[in-house]
């Protein structure tokens, strides 16, 4: 489990530090945008009130700490299913990467009511509207990790067992 806080920790700082750097130290949230390889990777300054794509973005406070909820029960879930699971390191990484992302998330919604996004990526001719963060990467990482590194419960018995 010292693997999962660990990367849990380094996760949450990466995105933290990230947002820090790039919404306040570059003063992001004044200038708005920032081309920094276009049109491959931009800063684009955003405010998410919802989850993925601003879906259930109504802005109601009840949804900022439904949204909060949320991402801690899922966060506890995933600590207790690692430890009844035998999970190898990359597995225990992907988890903490996964809850260090979402506990990123949940304390910008704490600090500022939503969660800072600055991230906009487009290639190809395809002008991509939407904009994300590093705890965003992190959680798909870490539930991609899950999907493919997680033992098969039908095939591994249970610690315990």
């Amino acid at each position: 489990m010292r693997v999962l806080g660990l990367a849990a920790l380094v996760a949450f700082l990466i995105d933290q530090i990230s947002k820090y750097l790039v919404i306040h130290v570059m003063e992001l949230w004044r200038i708005r945008s920032i081309d920094v390889l276009p049109p491959v990777l931009n800063f684009r300054y955003g405010e998410n009130r919802g989850i993925n794509f601003g879906l259930f973005s109504d802005g109601s406070d009840a949804s900022r700490w439904i949204l909060i909820a949320l991402a801690v029960v899922i966060c506890v879930a995933i600590v207790i299913w690692s430890r009844r699971h035998p999970l190898g390191n990359w597995a225990l990484i992907g988890a903490g990467f996964l809850v260090g992302g979402a506990l990123g998330n949940v304390l910008d919604r704490l600090v500022y009511g939503y969660v800072l996004d600055f991230l906009n990526m487009s290639c190809c001719g395809i002008n991509n509207p939407f904009v994300f963060n590093l705890a965003d990467v992190f959680i798909f990482a870490g539930a991609i990790a899950l999907v493919f590194l997680a033992p098969d419960p039908e095939k591994t018995p249970k610690k315990g067992q």
